[in-house]
């Protein structure tokens, strides 16, 4: 696999994460204990920071590709 393709499946598997995240979110409110989805919302929110960070790493490593060596 060379590093285009690899950026593309970590692009698509982070993209996966995100939509799996966002179906965690509205089922929050029917466990119905504050303490606990309170836990579960702080997670969600650290877990989508790092699926960002990952995101703008592999941003970073392919416009660092785009540009042309003097």
């Amino acid at each position: 696999m060379d590093r285009q393709a690899g950026s593309e499946q970590i692009r698509q598997a982070c993209k996966n994460i995100a939509v799996e995240l966002m179906k965690i979110h509205p089922a929050v409110p029917a466990l119905k204990d504050d303490e606990t989805q309170k836990a579960i919302y702080e997670a969600i929110y650290e877990l989508t920071k790092q699926v960002e960070i990952i995101k703008k790493r592999v941003g970073k490593l392919e416009k660092r590709d785009e540009t042309p060596e003097m």
